[in-house]
């Protein structure tokens, strides 16, 4: 009984944390609600994970103006973390690059970055084609992909949305060779025929990789089309 009370709490914990990998910063309610539990049985597993180095308790990234006292505080996904989900070689891809740029030069490293996103364009653009909404649908798409990413409105007051994506595949492999985080960039606004600016990533220390795109309606990018 107890053996299988004991797979029973390894398997609730691993859907918290992946219910955080994939949805990103939330409170403690939040998940509750989500996951069908008391606020006492996901405080403990939350604990847990915390104690485990899975996860780290943070402030709140945005504050709506209509709440009142202290924000509750979210939870992320930690480095430490982000490694137990991570299936890809990112040792041997780190020696295999600093091969080719130490005997061919860094541009061939920068062209290899560059076929990867030309890679993900070729894939994600029929997706994004014919989507109504274009940003939820290269969304989805990353998540397919291995990202968790999802979309929401900047809340700065702003015109735009942000994709956010919650995991990086090939994060530690990006913190070496910048190259990939920015022609994949570079491949988002070709896909989304539009201005785009990342705003923060993994490989750099922040919690997500985050995109900013510019709502057509925006100053910004009224200005931009009038340049073309």
């Amino acid at each position: 009984m107890k053996t299988t009370l004991r797979s029973e709490e390894l398997r609730t914990r691993d859907l918290v944390a992946r219910s955080i990998l994939e949805s990103g910063p939330l409170t403690a309610g939040a998940l509750a609600v989500r996951l069908k539990m008391t606020p006492a049985g996901i405080r403990r597993h939350l604990d847990s994970l915390i104690e485990d180095g899975i996860l780290e308790e943070r402030e709140p990234h945005l504050r709506s103006a209509r709440t009142r006292g202290r924000p509750s505080k979210v939870f992320v996904m930690s480095e430490k973390g982000r490694e137990q989900f991570e299936h890809s070689y990112d040792d041997l891809a780190v020696a295999a690059l600093r091969y080719i740029g130490a005997q061919g030069g860094e541009h061939l490293v920068t062209g290899f970055a560059r076929q990867r996103a030309d890679e993900i364009e070729r894939k994600a653009r029929p997706i994004v084609a014919g989507a109504k909404d274009r940003t939820k649908a290269l969304a989805k798409f990353l998540s397919g992909e291995g990202y968790a990413a999802n979309t929401h409105l900047r809340g700065t007051g702003i015109a735009g949305v942000e994709i956010c994506q919650h995991h990086c595949p090939i994060a530690h492999v990006a913190a070496e060779f910048p190259q990939l985080c920015e022609e994949e960039t570079r491949a988002f606004a070709r896909i989304l025929d539009t201005h785009v600016q990342r705003l923060a990533t993994i490989a750099h220390g922040d919690g997500v990789c985050t995109t900013y795109i510019p709502q057509p309606n925006s100053k910004t990018e009224q200005m931009r089309k009038k340049k073309r």
